[in-house]
């Protein structure tokens, strides 16, 4: 699995939308449809779609 990244502001809206705390997760890969997270102490892995 990739390293995750801090998510960015914009990415933090989003992750704040799905009712997530954005402090607690990672942005492993940004594609134009949907945003793949890892959290930062369990490692479990979420996708947030765009729209």
């Amino acid at each position: 699995m990739k390293h995750g990244k801090n998510p960015t502001r914009k990415q933090k809206i989003m992750i704040k939308k799905v009712g997530l705390n954005p402090d607690n997760w990672l942005v492993v890969k940004n594609t134009t449809d949907q945003l793949c997270l890892i959290n930062r102490e369990s490692g479990r892995t979420k996708e947030i779609p765009y729209g």
